[in-house]
């Protein structure tokens, strides 16, 4: 798929006004698009170029909306679709959210915001289709780390130029940023690939222990040492070693550790004469080693000996593009690995993920696609299906705080308070209800339908 000959979208209404409104949100957004009266002359352009989404009403004089989902299930490469509903016409969107739409919009429109941000979350999804589609999620993994955006292109470069060098290298970022996976990168590149990659966890362990498990010790050198135990430099010869968490390691065995990085000398515990080895260090920390060294609970020389080359890598919440390709890459592989099939995202999942701060970072993304997977009862991830902590920092944030409404005008403050409302109140009705809309609508004394059109208004999911 020639991604410039790829049109946003396709616009497919017989109402010259509604059409309109369409075409001039998406020039507001240097969007490109086609426009079409008929279903009939929609279907040819479908067969003669690629759209990431179709926006097509329900009422067409000579295809349906649904008619032409259907038709698009037959073929092996299609847009994302976003159905107009007349107000009036019954249970249509279940019908079409069904069929593979993702999204409905009532006609006519509530306003020109929520038209461009539906829009737009449906426009993510159709770029993220093609992405897929076309292999360039693929094309973003790089030594096991996912990422396209231009802090994680520029680790790539970093990586790659000090792969080929001995030099030791020290990793830093935030906790669950991928510092191993960018570490394991390094030796895969390097020269010693075919040689021992060895890993210790600098925080979870002991003072004590931590030194025997880096030197090894001799027969004798403490009670319940029967036996000659190599350490896990030596073990790690003539390859690369991965200290994590560096920034916990005590003052006794930093002193060890400066030893090996300065001649390769190792002093296992208990023995009067030293071994030589050949490994590469790398380290690395979610700490701040300079005001570790401040306090003196960090060596100076050892920082500068580790830190010969600093790789940053960039929280999640600095690369916002890369989080609909990771997402994409989890989810094919947990369902994999789990073997349930779950094969997309809707436009709330999505939109979710993408505002999230994500504060546990890749790590965390992670685990909360394996536990939307676990609790699916279909084949899309839906915003139903995360954690509270999630929905309530993306759909009902800001907080209602004072200074935050007073800085408003009274209408905007009063529309801006009942938003946060509705979505909190339909999302945690939903909740309670296991997404059960007719239980919830009876909950909140509302009719079934009636009480859809809410979660329409506000982009609410049932997850069923």
């Amino acid at each position: 798929m020639d991604s410039n000959n790829v049109i946003d979208f396709l616009f497919v209404h017989t109402d010259p006004r509604s059409l309109a409104e369409l075409e001039n949100a998406a020039s507001a957004s240097g969007w490109t698009f086609a426009s079409s009266h008929r279903g009939r002359e929609a279907l040819d352009w479908l067969d003669q170029r690629f759209f990431r989404v179709l926006v097509v009403s329900q009422t067409l004089p000579d295809f349906s909306g649904l008619q032409i989902l259907e038709w698009l299930k037959t073929q092996t490469c299609h847009p994302e679709v976003v159905i107009l509903h007349p107000p009036d016409q019954g249970e249509t969107p279940l019908s079409a959210l069904k069929l593979g739409a993702c999204d409905v919009l009532v006609e006519p429109f509530e306003s020109r915001e929520a038209l461009e941000k539906c829009l737009s979350l449906a426009l993510e999804r159709g770029r993220l289709s093609q992405k897929i589609k076309s292999g360039e999620e693929e094309s973003a993994s790089w030594g096991g780390m996912i990422g396209k955006c231009p802090r994680m292109r520029s680790v790539f470069e970093l990586i790659k130029n000090v792969s080929a060098s001995n030099t030791n290298v020290l990793v830093q970022g935030e906790s669950g940023t991928g510092k191993e996976l960018a570490a394991r990168a390094i030796h895969e590149m390097s020269p010693r690939r075919t040689q021992p990659f060895v890993v210790i966890n600098c925080s979870a362990m002991p003072e004590t222990l931590l030194e025997s498990e880096l030197f090894g010790y001799i027969k004798g050198a403490f009670t319940g040492a029967e036996k000659n135990k190599k350490g896990l430099f030596e073990l790690a010869d003539g390859g690369t070693v991965f200290l994590d968490e560096i920034g916990d390691i005590p003052l006794s065995v930093q002193i060890k550790l400066l030893r090996v990085l300065q001649g390769g000398d190792i002093l296992p515990l208990g023995s009067g004469s030293t071994r030589i080895v050949d490994v590469r260090v790398i380290a690395a920390t979610n700490r701040d080693l300079i005001s570790l060294m401040n306090a003196g609970t960090f060596r100076e020389d050892l920082y500068y000996r580790l830190n010969v080359i600093a790789l940053n890598l960039p929280p999640l919440k600095k690369r916002g593009e890369d989080i609909p390709l990771l997402a994409s890459h989890f989810l094919k592989k947990i369902s994999e690995r789990i073997g349930k099939k779950v094969e997309k995202m809707s436009a709330d999942f999505l939109h979710a993920i993408q505002e999230y701060p994500w504060p546990g970072n890749v790590r965390e993304l992670e685990n909360i696609i394996e536990r939307a997977i676990v609790l699916s009862k279909s084949d899309t991830l839906t915003a139903r299906l995360l954690p509270s902590k999630i929905l309530s920092a993306v759909f009902y944030s800001p907080a209602l705080d004072e200074t935050d409404m007073t800085e408003l005008a009274y209408k905007e403050a009063k529309k801006r308070a009942l938003n946060i409302f509705n979505q909190s109140y339909i999302m945690n009705l939903l909740k309670k209800t296991d997404g059960n809309i007719s239980a919830a609508s009876e909950k909140a004394g509302m009719d079934r339908s009636n009480f859809k059109k809410i979660m329409r208004k506000y982009r609410v999911e049932s997850g069923k």
